[in-house]
């Protein structure tokens, strides 16, 4: 799941440099409370969460990666 990852974002920051299941799992976490956003234009998890998922669903990942990697996020959000 961290190679489809880096597929997705291929440009992110610290992409690359994700080696485990925890690591990933933290990217996501920051990705989706808008962390590296100031605070006063941070967008609610619900929209952060919702634009990751059409990225995901528009890529050209396979199709059992996008369902993994959807899978994923929504279970972080629910954290």
């Amino acid at each position: 799941m961290i190679e489809a990852y880096r597929k997705l974002w291929p440009n992110r920051s610290g992409a690359g440099k994700i080696s485990s299941q925890e690591e990933l799992e933290k990217k996501i976490q920051i990705e989706l409370d808008d962390e590296l956003t100031h605070p006063r234009v941070r967008k609610p998890k619900a929209e952060k969460l919702k634009l990751a998922l059409r990225r995901i669903r528009e890529s050209e990942l396979p199709e059992e990666d996008k369902a993994s990697l959807s899978a994923l996020y929504k279970k972080i959000a629910e954290r």
